[in-house]
């Protein structure tokens, strides 16, 4: 049983560890270069694969953007100016952390809002109903005797 158990939690839990799709071929010869390539892509989402960032995607597009990046920084620019260029080339979405400022404040600003506003309306729809007057009349003699009648049976 143990030489199965053992084996298998292995190879699961090798399995649940993040693998990098930069290939070899990718990689800077600089290690300060490819260091800072490292550090642009895991900003930089996928627009494929959505939930990853590009070092962790193995779409052909996130290949582009990974070889794309170590070519801007080996053309001299810095962290910001490749951020920059990728971001005019493929708009907002391709940041892991959008920017909060523009038109983007919006959308940082609906959550909260809508929370607050959903407390707001959750408050007085339960003070006006604590404040309504219950108004429950009492049952006739005809219908009580009616009621009686109907369980009985």
């Amino acid at each position: 049983m143990r030489r199965f158990v053992f084996p298998t939690v292995l190879a699961l839990t090798l399995a649940a560890t993040p693998v990098f799709a930069v290939n070899p071929d990718e990689v800077l010869a600089d290690p300060a270069l490819e260091e800072r390539a490292r550090n642009i892509s895991a900003d930089l989402r996928c627009v494929v694969c959505r939930g990853e960032n590009i070092d962790e995607s193995n779409a052909a597009i996130a290949r582009d953007l990974r070889l794309l990046v170590r070519e801007r920084l080996v053309e001299g620019d810095s962290n910001g100016e490749v951020v920059d260029f990728i971001v005019e080339r493929y708009g907002e979405y391709v940041l892991m952390k959008p920017n909060s400022s523009g038109a983007n404040v919006v959308l940082w600003a609906a959550g909260p809002a809508l929370f607050i506003a959903a407390l707001i309306a959750g408050g007085l729809y339960l003070r006006r109903r604590s404040q309504a007057n219950e108004t429950a009349s009492a049952l006739s003699t005809d219908e009580e005797a009616r009621l009686k009648e109907l369980l009985k049976d």
